[in-house]
């Protein structure tokens, strides 16, 4: 199968109708760090982002492709998100602030938003019928739809490869608050699938500036969803398009969390 990353970008589950310039090369090429530094730990859908060797079919789009494309193994996608949290942020602290808890996972009292949690936890979600939101749910939730053996499994690698990563973005000043990771299964067993450890699925925060107690200083889209927020959008389609200078700036946002994660520099 050929995946390619384009320009859009997407906040709450809807795209919107401006894109981010560079952005499909930007989280591409991020993706492939992350898939060689964590492929001892798991295997991943990656057969080649070298448009050289796709089939000659796709020679004539090289033009296009280059830098923003992979060939990867086709696979049977859990429909489940699978979030690591080693940090409270977005819905799990506005799940924490009613329940003292995030997807059933009881937290200790007094956390704050931004907070660091005593452990990293497995917080999954579902898309719901209507296919517009990601929800929240219970690992028992997962063991009901996908089976408790693939679950058991779903939970110990992502929280494998959050410990991984976010050992690494420690050492590089920056804190891996949460991440979202897709999986799919082949005939080799599970495998990690689709975009990994991006600022789109993923909250990267600086960790000279972390001071629990309200939103930190990040690398990610966060920055469109709180710009979105402030013009009180209804989240409804058509999504709105973003000032020239919100779309700048988040292209710069993402092009530090690639320099400093990754240590290479990526021409768009």
């Amino acid at each position: 199968m050929l995946l390619v990353a384009t320009d859009r970008i997407s906040a709450f589950d809807h795209v919107l109708a401006t894109g981010i310039p560079g952005k499909g090369k930007i989280l591409t090429q991020m993706s492939l760090f992350w898939f060689g530094l964590l492929k001892n730990l798991v295997p991943n859908h990656l057969i080649t982002a070298n448009v050289s060797e796709y089939p000659a079919e796709l020679h004539p789009y090289a033009d296009q492709l280059e830098g923003r494309s992979m060939l990867v193994k086709r696979a049977a996608m859990f429909p489940v998100e699978c979030v690591a949290r080693g940090y409270l942020a977005g819905s799990g602290w506005k799940e924490y602030q009613a329940a003292s808890a995030v997807c059933g996972v009881k937290l200790p009292a007094g956390l704050k938003d931004g907070s660091r949690l005593p452990y990293a936890i497995f917080t999954p979600a579902t898309k719901s019928q209507d296919g517009a939101h990601d929800e929240n749910v219970s690992f028992a939730a997962v063991e009901s739809v996908v089976g408790a053996e693939d679950a058991a499994e779903l939970c110990r690698l992502t929280l494998a490869i959050y410990e991984r990563a976010a050992a690494h973005a420690e050492s590089r000043g920056l804190i891996l608050a949460d991440t979202k990771f897709e999986f799919g299964k082949t005939a080799e067993g599970i495998i990690l699938a689709d975009e990994v450890l991006t600022p789109d699925s993923s909250r990267f925060w600086e960790y000279s500036a972390w001071k629990p107690g309200g939103a930190q200083p990040s690398f990610d889209k966060q920055y469109v969803r709180d710009y979105l927020e402030t013009i009180h959008w209804n989240k409804q389609a058509p999504a709105p398009a973003l000032p020239e200078e919100v779309a700048q700036r988040t292209q710069e946002k993402y092009l530090q969390a690639f320099r400093r994660l990754t240590g290479q520099d990526i021409q768009l």
